[in-house]
């Protein structure tokens, strides 16, 4: 199955550097462009990406208010956004991940972990790296701004499906939930699965998330 992409960046050499990096990719297509966040939310509706990597800071509409607008379009439900921004610890990251992005990247990202990142997220397992997901997430959850969720949220999840969220939520890939619970990587993917099911979920970004945001995880504790 062909990854279809578009490249939204107001830079033009940007743009070309990505496409050409993802051209590289025989499983990864580049369907389309957008140079503000207006074209963005436009070119996705007409070409319907599977992954959308979505600037931050462009003129007019910027990408945050863009990647809120592709989330909550009920005509693309199977598109994700990778929010791109020069720093890790760039403020808008953290409002992108509430608003919906399903990861982020820099742009000094290495070729082959950009094509990686995009299979990942594709395939639903955001936010990518998970040390970034650890340190991103904790900054994000001692936000003032974050809005609370109660714990009784996590009601519809069974006891192991608790624990294998809240090993998501610091920073565990499922190889590694799988060697933590002495169980079979498949069985480590089902739980997250019925776990995202369960809880409405488009991906492990919005895992991470509710884990923070309902108290399962504390930010700054162990895994």
């Amino acid at each position: 199955m062909t990854i279809t992409v578009l490249l939204a960046d107001d830079q033009a050499l940007v743009r070309a550097g990505f496409r050409s990096l993802l051209g590289r990719a025989k499983d990864i297509e580049v369907v389309g462009e957008a140079g503000t966040g207006d074209e963005a939310v436009r070119t996705a509706r007409a070409v319907r990406p599977d992954i959308v990597l979505m600037d931050i800071r462009m003129p007019g509409t910027d990408g945050l208010t863009a990647t809120r607008t592709l989330v909550g379009d009920p005509g693309l439900t199977g598109c994700r956004v990778i929010v791109l921004t020069t720093f890790e610890t760039d403020e808008y990251v953290f409002a992108a991940l509430r608003a919906g992005a399903s990861g982020f990247l820099t742009k000094e990202i290495e070729p082959d972990d950009l094509r990686q990142a995009v299979r990942a997220v594709a395939a639903g397992d955001a936010l990518l790296s998970p040390s970034a997901t650890r340190r991103v997430i904790e900054q994000f959850a001692h936000r003032p701004a974050a809005p609370t969720e109660t714990p009784e949220r996590l009601d519809v999840l069974t006891a192991r499906e608790r624990e294998v969220t809240r090993l998501i939520a610091t920073g565990l890939s499922n190889d590694q939930i799988a060697e933590r619970l002495v169980i079979s990587p498949l069985t480590a993917k089902t739980h997250v699965t019925r776990a995202l099911a369960k809880l409405g979920a488009r991906d492990r970004a919005q895992l991470v998330i509710l884990a923070y945001e309902t108290g399962l995880v504390v930010p700054g504790g162990t895994a």
